[in-house]
């Protein structure tokens, strides 16, 4: 199999260049053809000599994704699964906001995190996702857009996976995303979620970037955060919060915790209460997600009423809370639910 393109660098691919006899800038000039000119073959790539498009082509492949399936949402949400070259499958959310568009991307075939409310964990983990698999996600995304005269303002790496157990192809996917001369999209305007892969937070911490961070905590203590997240086995629930305390400290930007609000399970106001305690001395936001359902799972979602009482009480206690707008709920856009009935009818 050759190399996917979009795992290469601005700099990688003027090293290539030069490597095969031309100079440096020709580097620039794919980069530019692949992220700003945006074309799907080498062939368009018109600039170049005939030999060196026929080079590119002989030496990497420029397709990484297959659409198998495209749904779209009347609140203009579009989920797609796409297909890899080894058939496996993964979901790109693009979701319309008043703001703009952002783009939820997949780091992972399936997870192994292992959360008892999520789909994206039915079948387990397969395969790491190269960052040229998670870059053609954002420039498919993109080309989608061009056609409206609209772009990707935002992006969050939300969808099926754990980023930082596939943290260097996440940080080159970033680094990418981020380069001036590429999509340009802004530090700030990118935001990475995680289960809480302890040592990597203390890591993303020491990057020096504006990128948002997002934890996935769903629970105010250890004991009800095991039940419903096994990777709190592995990092418990006071050492997840000690790193995000020294990404605070090293960084001074704020966190955003996300809560996925399950019926009789985490949704009362003793949880809130008890949430509060434990981040009423952080700069934080906090993001309660009325949980989705899902047929292989069996909670329940929370009552209307308790949703916005668990929020009134963390308003109460000073933390910054919102609920979450629900956007392609008429398309299975949660994470992972595509993706399983796809698996279900391939047996």
């Amino acid at each position: 199999m050759k190399p996917l393109i979009y795992d290469f660098t601005l700099e990688e691919l003027q090293q290539w260049a030069k490597d095969n006899g031309e100079p440096a800038f020709r580097g620039g000039q794919i980069f530019d053809w692949l992220y700003v000119k945006r074309v799907n073959d080498f062939e368009s790539m018109s600039n170049l000599s005939k030999a060196l498009r026929a080079k590119l082509d002989e030496q990497f492949r420029i397709a990484a994704l297959t659409e198998i399936t495209k749904l779209e949402s009347k609140d203009g949400t579009v989920k797609f699964l796409f297909g890899l070259h080894d058939d496996h499958a993964i979901e790109t959310v693009i979701m319309k906001h008043n703001y703009g568009n952002s783009v939820c991307v997949t780091t992972q075939v399936g997870c192994r995190i292992g959360c008892t409310f999520c789909a994206s964990t039915l079948g387990g983990l397969k395969r790491d996702l190269t960052a040229g698999e998670i870059v053609a996600q954002v420039v498919r995304s993109q080309q989608i857009l061009d056609a409206r005269g609209e772009r990707v303002s935002s992006i969050v790496i939300m969808g099926t996976g754990e980023p930082f157990e596939n943290y260097d192809a996440t940080m080159r996917f970033l680094r990418l995303m981020i380069h001036e001369k590429g999509l340009n999209i802004g530090q700030r305007h990118i935001t990475v979620s995680t289960s809480g892969i302890v040592p990597n937070i203390y890591k993303f911490a020491d990057e020096d970037t504006q990128i948002n961070l997002a934890i996935s905590i769903h629970a105010p203590n250890d004991a009800l955060r095991s039940k419903l997240m096994p990777v709190n086995r592995r990092y418990p629930f006071d050492d997840v919060i000690e790193s995000l305390r020294y990404y605070q400290a090293k960084t001074g930007r704020r966190i955003s915790f996300e809560y996925a609000l399950i019926g009789g399970v985490n949704d009362q106001k003793e949880h809130a209460e008890e949430l509060a305690g434990v981040l009423k001395t952080m700069l934080c936001h906090v993001n309660l997600i009325p949980v989705n359902h899902v047929p292989e799972r069996k909670y329940v979602r929370t009552s209307r009423n308790d949703i916005f009482e668990f929020q009134r009480t963390l308003a109460d206690h000073g933390v910054n809370v919102t609920i979450r707008r629900e956007q392609g709920h008429d398309i299975a856009a949660a994470c992972g639910q595509l993706r399983a009935k796809h698996m279900e009818k391939l047996g």
